[in-house]
């Protein structure tokens, strides 16, 4: 992967928009710690930052290609996983190419079908591409929005880049939030609404979504949206099909010009992205799979089974290395790593995320990049199956509310009465909550409980996954890691999203129909474990240091966390012998701790970025 940057103006000023965009392409530096490049014209200035994976020779950025008498130049960050089809078809229309790159087939898919291209393409990308001749920038997120891309327009100047910290690095955009932006932080975060970039006036390209900015104009539009409609295959076509289009992304998403591992949890996710990658490295004589767990010093010991966590990740683990006989790492991190991290989870997503779940996911990353480039992850298939309990439990399905987000009170007793009288957390949420269920796209005559279940789908796909891909791109970048995700591969998510919530839970379970299509790839108590999420730590040590940041913070009066927080109501719950909070205030694993360890992140974050209140 790689991080695009950039900026149209009036007119470009040598040396000192090259001094802007240096400093803007430097912040990315850990998405493409390879190789950087730069482009100017009389009105844009394109940086890239590049991490090789396909044609290290010949797919240097940013890439300039002449059609006639126009010049077209591209930054991009992504993987194409349909490049020689693509390719097939453009030679034939008269293309010839100086390598194999996807960026070259990409951009000469542009100069062929101009936006429209972006529909022909399978793979995560999001990429901008100027156009002399029609002075126009187009730029495109993926249809799920694995790659980010951000961007704001300050006067006649657009501003683009991966990630917030390039955009704040030009001095047009100014870390300020306004009472939006706080609500985003105190009352949805680490959920983030779509296409909001808390800062003020500073966006983000939803999935799916084009922009072409011309005449110092910008024109949004969805090039891509699921579509609701009867699903018509029977039982045993639906699980022939589902196997085949994950057997089809898992094969794809091997192909690199460097070393690819997956990761294994034990669990039904990355069980069967690991087996389908080592029948096909098999089939293709290559040399055993490799496969990277992660796991918490004296996690053993203090692991305890609860609804959203019901069992130990390293029996699975075992379980499935044997299986495949692959060349499995175990990563292990202790208690004083996963704290001295949450700092560095906060600068690599610029703003307060998941805690330790960030955190340990950033160590995680890190030890797989001294081994690996590219990682494949299980990440979305709860999403896109059903695989959460808030799409099997009755009270989560009643919930007028964004069901991973239920304990809104837990999160909001914390807030001092000023921020909440200026964001009014209930009504900010609840007018979210209802902008998203007004863009479901709704099947005519459906019973209410599957209509029901299909909302429930979509706030998952379009929030929850987002937040999970944020963090899985921000933590695995920040290490110069690239992680694919196949469960994400749009062909799949279109045609599950139709098939009927009697199939998707086939034998009453979570995902039964993924089990039933994996039935002859998985060990049978494999196929058949309970789903756990991502493992954090039960080591009380960790609540201890968190309980502690938190307090250094409450014993600090310059801290500029204060200003937002009842003091009293932080500094009880500090002292408190007792969990407070019955459920997890966020997913699946943010409790007390993770609530701890967030307002010490939300600390940093006003802190480093010197956050200003507008």
């Amino acid at each position: 992967m790689c991080g695009i940057t950039g900026f149209v103006d009036q007119g470009i000023e040598l040396p000192r928009d090259r001094v802007i965009l240096e400093k803007m392409t430097a912040t990315l530096i850990n998405r493409g710690p390879d190789a950087e490049g730069f482009w100017f014209s009389s009105r844009v200035a394109l940086g890239h930052r590049r991490l090789s994976v396909v044609d290290p020779e010949g797919g240097a950025q940013p890439m300039i290609r002449h059609q006639g008498q126009d010049t077209f130049v591209i930054v991009y960050n992504g993987e194409l996983y349909n490049t020689p089809e693509l390719r097939q078809q453009l030679t034939y229309l008269g293309h010839r190419f100086q390598g194999h790159s996807d960026t070259e087939v990409l951009l000469a898919a542009y100069i062929e079908w101009g936006p429209s291209c972006v529909e022909k393409f399978n793979g995560i990308f999001a990429f901008a591409i100027w156009q002399e001749s029609q002075q126009t920038l187009f730029m495109a997120r993926d249809r799920l929005g694995v790659k980010p891309l951000f961007y704001a327009q300050r006067g006649t100047t657009l501003i683009f880049g991966s990630e917030l910290n390039a955009l704040l690095a030009h001095p047009l955009v100014q870390p300020e939030v306004t009472a939006d932006g706080l609500a985003e932080i105190f009352a949805l975060g680490p959920a983030r609404t779509p296409g909001h970039g808390v800062f003020k006036d500073v966006y983000e390209l939803r999935p799916g979504q084009a922009l072409l900015y011309r005449d110092n104009q910008i024109h949004l539009y969805r090039y891509w949206s699921l579509i609701s409609k009867p699903h018509e295959d029977d039982l045993a076509t639906t699980i022939e099909k589902v196997r085949e289009l994950l057997e089809d992304s898992i094969t794809r998403q091997l192909v690199a010009d460097v070393q690819v591992c997956t990761c294994l949890s034990g669990g039904l996710d990355s069980s069967a992205l690991s087996a389908f990658a080592a029948r096909a490295y098999q089939k293709q004589g290559r040399e055993r799979l490799h496969t990277y767990s992660v796991d918490y010093v004296d996690n053993a010991r203090y692991f305890q089974p609860s609804a959203f966590q019901p069992n130990d990740d390293a029996p699975w683990v075992k379980r499935m290395v044997d299986f495949l006989g692959s060349r499995h790492h175990y990563i292990t991190v202790d208690t004083n790593e996963l704290v001295d991290a949450l700092k560095i989870a906060v600068l690599a997503r610029d703003l307060p995320g998941m805690a330790d779940v960030d955190s340990s996911l950033y160590l995680f990353c890190k030890e797989i990049k001294k081994g690996a480039t590219v990682a494949l992850s299980g990440e979305c298939a709860d999403e896109v199956f059903g695989g959460y309990p808030w799409f099997h439990r009755q009270e989560d399905l009643q919930a007028n509310t964004f069901p991973w987000s239920q304990s809104l009170r837990d999160r909001t007793q914390i807030l001092s009465p000023e921020l909440t009288n200026l964001i009014k957390p209930a009504a900010y949420v609840a007018e979210r909550y209802r902008e998203t269920l007004a863009e479901v796209p709704r099947l005519p005559g459906e019973e209410p409980l599957e209509a029901r279940r299909r909302e429930i789908f979509y706030l998952n796909l379009v929030w929850f996954m987002q937040n999970l891909l944020d963090r899985k791109d921000r933590m695995s970048m920040a290490t110069g890691l690239e992680v694919r995700v196949p469960f994400c591969d749009h062909r799949l998510v279109e045609y599950v999203w139709n098939v009927p919530w009697s199939m998707k839970s086939f034998n009453q379970r979570e995902k039964g129909l993924l089990r039933m299509a994996l039935s002859d790839v998985l060990p049978a108590d494999v196929l058949e474990r309970r789903k756990s999420p991502y493992p954090k730590t039960h080591n009380p040590a960790y609540l201890a240091a968190v309980k502690a940041l938190v307090q250094d913070i409450l014993d600090d009066p310059s801290s500029p966390l204060l200003q937002f927080i009842d003091t009293n109501t932080v500094q009880d719950m500090l002292e408190a012998s007792n969990d407070s909070i019955s459920r997890p205030w966020f997913g699946q694993l943010m409790a007390r701790p993770q609530l701890f360890a967030f307002l010490y992140q939300v600390n940093v974050w006003l802190s480093e970025y010197k956050v200003v209140v507008k």
